[in-house]
């Protein structure tokens, strides 16, 4: 009998450093990784930063996503933002449907949601904050898939209300024994070391585990694989984790 193909989703998160889109570094991540989360203007990006990433992933074949998050520039939207359920549905809508539009100028079409910072924890702890963004999305496209992390129960509400979703690991961030992310907080929450990175992304899409930051091994089933792009030597852990992929026989691509 023969092995069973793997395929992973590789994402990254773009458009928080305008940096990185103006030296070109962003459409060198384009050429490793499958999806691209695009920040939609809240805690960071903006129409013309939107514009042109979305042309990046056209031309690379990238799954566009949105990057959704509460509208806190200052804070990078890593703090939570006390905002009503409506509220937070209507921000949510005003972005996707931003960045919708702008791809739909482009001739392309969003494949994907996925909160950011603060949003992204709050979603997998609040239901009222979870069922706020699905409705946003639903409203939009039904169809569109909503990315949170591997182990969170959020991600069983939103099947349960009829949307589609995936689980998410991290390439560059440590891992608590209970599953959370290590807070930036503390030392050595993220990882730097492209070989680490590197290791870490292949144990997650060929074994379904990932080592915690104090040796424990937990198990987690993830359908994509992030690299933020803001973290320091992100280029080289992008181009590490692809060829440790690639040479492990594993196919990268966008879920469909």
């Amino acid at each position: 009998m023969s092995k069973r193909q793997i395929t992973i989703d590789l994402n990254c998160d773009m458009g928080e450093l305008p940096q990185l889109l103006a030296d070109g570094t962003e459409e060198l991540l384009m050429r490793e990784v499958s999806s691209a989360n695009i920040a939609c203007g809240a805690h960071a990006g903006s129409p013309e930063s939107m514009k042109a990433l979305v042309n990046l992933a056209i031309k690379h074949g990238v799954a566009i996503g949105a990057h959704i998050s509460y509208p806190d520039r200052p804070n990078f939207g890593r703090k939570q933002v006390s905002m009503s359920a409506d509220e937070i549905e209507e921000m949510t809508y005003s972005q996707i449907s931003l960045l919708a539009n702008i791809a739909a100028d482009s001739g392309a079409r969003l494949s994907h949601i996925k909160p950011h910072g603060a949003l992204y924890h709050a979603a997998q702890n609040d239901e009222l904050i979870a069922g706020a963004i699905a409705k946003a999305v639903g409203r939009l496209d039904k169809n569109l898939i909503l990315v949170e992390q591997a182990l969170s129960s959020v991600l069983s509400f939103w099947s349960k209300k009829g949307f589609r979703n995936i689980a998410e690991a991290f390439a560059d961030r440590a891992y608590e024994s209970n599953g959370r992310l290590r807070s930036r907080a503390l030392p050595q929450a993220l990882i730097t070391d492209s070989s680490v990175a590197a290791d870490q992304a292949l144990r997650i899409a060929k074994e379904q585990t990932v080592v915690a930051y104090d040796g424990s091994r937990l198990r987690l089933d993830a359908q994509t694989i992030c690299i933020h792009g803001d973290t320091p030597r992100s280029l080289k852990n992008a181009k590490s984790i692809r060829a440790v992929l690639d040479g492990a026989g594993i196919d990268v691509g966008p879920t469909k």
